[in-house]
């Protein structure tokens, strides 16, 4: 299997969770603090997984890439 379709898997997993954590403490499904810290702390943990793949993708494209680069200037806008 392409170690790029496992680590979008991944992704799609984590996203789901980290969508399901945000949507159970949006809808009322916290009743202590306790809970509410908890599941606080998957949310972070989830967004901190997403970010790390996202920076270690980024590097993994800035390689790859030919560098076709488009200078748009400070053109004029019209009003």
């Amino acid at each position: 299997m392409d170690p790029l379709v496992v680590v979008a898997k991944l992704q799609k997993v984590l996203q789901e969770n980290l969508q399901r954590v945000g949507e159970t403490m949006l809808n009322g499904g916290v009743d202590n603090m306790e809970k509410y810290n908890y599941m606080l702390g998957q949310a972070r943990a989830y967004q901190y997984a997403l970010q790390e793949i996202s920076n270690l993708l980024k590097n993994k494209e800035q390689k790859d890439e030919q560098g076709n680069v488009i200078d748009i200037g400070k053109g004029s806008s019209k009003n």
